[in-house]
């Protein structure tokens, strides 16, 4: 399994789905997220909702090896609510949240997949334009908006550098090993980033 393609790569294709406006692009997946989040409550519908936007996947020309490479990682995280969800409720609510959510982030990586981060950007500038007149701070918020982008690879890096170095050391399960030192580099590339940007004059 290719675990080298971060989130937010770009596969360059000239598809109907990468001529979309990333506003138009946007929306659709904001909808997406609202209609299934609060319309699915049954297993078929959860199972429908997956399988819709990974029918777009061949359609934007999206290879196999990348498709894994995006889909796979999450699902690390996503089985483990999905357990805690079946222990606390039952297996019903358990599939239907691992099965809305998973098409969440399905849909979240075509979007990805199909449209530069540039062009997110712009298009977020444009819409967030109008509320300037109000003090609204719409380059900060641009900013915020670029650096969460670019930062879900590297925080998917971390967790699977540190589970690397568990499985090398022979470590036993344990939430407190594996999340002790992810929070710390986390808060260490927040700082680092911070000076940076402030080195930079950002948000004087």
């Amino acid at each position: 399994m290719p675990r080298n393609i971060p989130l937010g790569f770009y596969v360059d294709a000239d598809t109907v789905i990468h001529r979309l406006p990333a506003a138009a692009k946007f929306i659709a997946l904001v909808t997406f997220i609202l209609v299934t989040t609060f319309g699915v409550r049954t297993i078929p519908w959860a199972v429908v909702s997956l399988v819709l936007p990974l029918l777009f996947f061949p359609i934007a020309r999206i290879p196999l090896r990348v498709a894994a490479g995006q889909l796979a990682p999450p699902l690390y995280l996503l089985v483990a609510l999905a357990a805690f969800q079946w222990w606390q409720k039952d297996f019903t609510s358990a599939a239907i949240m691992f099965l809305t959510v998973y098409a969440a982030v399905t849909a979240a990586i075509l979007l990805t997949l199909t449209t530069k981060v540039s062009e997110m950007m712009d298009s977020f500038d444009r819409a967030l334009a109008p509320l300037g007149r109000w003090g609204v701070p719409v380059e900060n918020i641009t900013l915020a908006m670029s650096l969460t982008i670019r930062l879900l690879p590297l925080m998917l890096g971390t967790v699977l550098e540190v589970l690397d170095a568990r499985k090398a050391r022979g470590a036993t399960a344990s939430l407190t090993a594996f999340g002790t030192p992810v929070i710390i580099r986390s808060i260490r590339r927040a700082r680092a980033m911070g000076e940076a940007l402030q080195a930079r004059g950002v948000g004087d």
